[in-house]
């Protein structure tokens, strides 16, 4: 498998019409995107001193953040209306020539920050609110 650009790896919001369309959310410098596996520990006496796991037994969920430019672009305003209405909204996140996982998340943090003599950033973490599809790209 051959190497993937960096910026082709892809945040976007859904329009919760119905079929829906996502948009790339503007501006984004960075992105980043984690499965979480909760492990339950079922280790007893008869384990012989080994660590033994239950398999398929504890939560999963993905977080997901990014960075970037501010750009006043509609899709930031998505975010930050979100972010502010605290909801759980549908995303995309788009790993290039690998797959999309998409479903619902919460806005867990956004941020805006400016250097003096710079541009204005911002940050944006996500976390799963429910079952996310996988599909092959």
């Amino acid at each position: 498998m051959a190497a993937q650009k960096g910026s082709a790896m892809l945040i976007k919001t859904g329009n919760g019409a119905s079929p829906e369309v996502f948009t790339t959310i503007a501006g984004l410098r960075s992105s980043s995107l984690t499965v979480n596996n909760e492990s339950v520990d079922v280790t007893n006496k008869d384990s012989s001193g080994k660590r033994q796991l239950l398999a398929s037994a504890g939560v999963q969920t993905i977080s997901v953040s990014g960075s970037g430019v501010f750009t006043d672009g509609a899709s930031e305003s998505t975010i930050k209306t979100n972010a502010l209405a605290d909801t759980i909204d549908n995303y995309q996140f788009l790993v290039p020539d690998f797959g999309t996982f998409t479903g619902a998340f919460q806005v867990t943090s956004l941020e805006y920050a400016g250097e003096f003599n710079g541009e204005v950033t911002y940050s944006m973490s996500f976390e799963s609110a429910g079952a996310i599809t996988f599909a092959t790209v």
